[in-house]
């Protein structure tokens, strides 16, 4: 018996924590092509309102829920919007980086995979936005919503024709809820809590957030949603993991060699490569 469980427990301690520093420069390596990429697609306005009328159009057209019953929801307090509003601000970046910390310390083999979901996600997005540009329904007069931020604040964009740090006109997909989306898959793929499902929220909560504030339409998320479960597909998930060595302390369970997902093996063990 110990001979069998030798080799796969040699195998799982191969699946080592990527350097730190590297992934600090990797991380931050991405955002900055991300965010200066952005900054490619600014200055067609024209373009963006244009297409910002086809989204509107099509989503009636579909019968898809108009984004003002949400936003009149939001509206009935001032200390819930400002609460929604500071949400959007503040939220989406912290989280996302504590999910890639905690994911990191802990569960090494699917921080790996996380990540790299997380950047062929970002990166198709910069590319959307690049060839769709597109202006939020708040910008919409056809929409008849209000900007949230500008009106109760917190606001994390100027006035587009004095905010050079953002691209306003990137609404299309909604990273923030592509990414909260992925954070709770994550986290519900890699722990075992019965409360895991709850981690459910965080998107659910962002997408009203989202489209409350008009900062987004309903499209927004639904093809972050769909970008994010091509990713999903292609980049293949950790094997489910069997706990050794005490609480917290799981660990990849290698398939047999010479059998159906030895393949998966490999790229698993390569991983924090």
């Amino acid at each position: 018996m110990n001979a069998r469980t030798e080799p796969a427990r040699a195998e799982t301690d191969a699946i080592a924590r990527p350097p730190l520093v590297r992934e600090l420069l990797l991380v931050a390596g991405l955002f900055l092509v991300y965010k200066f990429g952005r900054q490619l697609a600014t200055g067609h306005t024209g373009e963006a309102f244009h297409n910002a009328d086809r989204v509107w159009d099509l989503e009636r057209t579909v019968h898809l829920p108009g984004e003002g019953s949400v936003q009149n929801l939001l509206l009935h307090g001032d200390t819930l919007i400002h609460v929604a509003n500071t949400y959007y601000a503040a939220v989406h970046f912290p989280a996302t980086a504590a999910f890639l910390i905690w994911l990191y310390l802990r569960r090494p083999a699917h921080y790996v995979w996380a990540r790299r979901v997380l950047a062929v996600v970002t990166a198709a997005a910069l590319v959307v936005h690049l060839t769709f540009p597109l202006a939020p329904p708040r910008m919409l007069a056809a929409t008849g919503l209000v900007d949230t931020g500008q009106l109760y604040g917190p606001s994390v964009y100027g006035s587009p024709e004095t905010d050079h740090l953002s691209n306003q006109f990137a609404a299309m997909p909604s990273l923030h809820f592509g990414w909260a989306l992925m954070a709770a898959i994550g986290l519900i793929v890699a722990t075992r809590s019965r409360w895991r499902w709850l981690w459910l929220l965080h998107p659910l909560v962002t997408l009203l957030v989202i489209v409350g504030t008009a900062n987004h339409y309903w499209l927004d998320a639904i093809v972050a949603t769909a970008m994010l479960g091509i990713a999903l597909a292609v980049i293949r998930l950790p094997q489910r993991t069997a706990t050794t060595a005490g609480p917290g302390a799981d660990r990849l369970v290698p398939a047999p060699r010479g059998e159906e997902g030895a393949d998966e093996e490999a790229v698993l063990v390569g991983a924090g490569r």
